[in-house]
């Protein structure tokens, strides 16, 4: 039996069926973002696109990761 999902990614399911947008969307817009800063970005989808607190939070911080990861 595989592991469960944990961590911010434990939210994309839920994300992507009460926006209506795949997951790789909102990471194309939070990297389109002339924002940078995490909490900058997780304000600026609450503000522009209307997402919520947790799953604005997790879109950003798994963003950030990744491009961490490939620096």
């Amino acid at each position: 039996m595989s592991e469960p999902v944990k961590g911010p990614a434990s939210y994309f399911p839920s994300i992507e069926k009460k926006y209506g947008r795949p997951v790789a969307e909102w990471k194309d817009l939070i990297r389109s973002s002339p924002l940078s800063k995490h909490m900058e970005l997780v304000s600026w989808l609450k503000a522009e696109h209307g997402v919520g607190h947790g799953h604005a939070n997790a879109l950003v911080a798994h963003t950030l990761a990744e491009d961490a990861g490939r620096a």
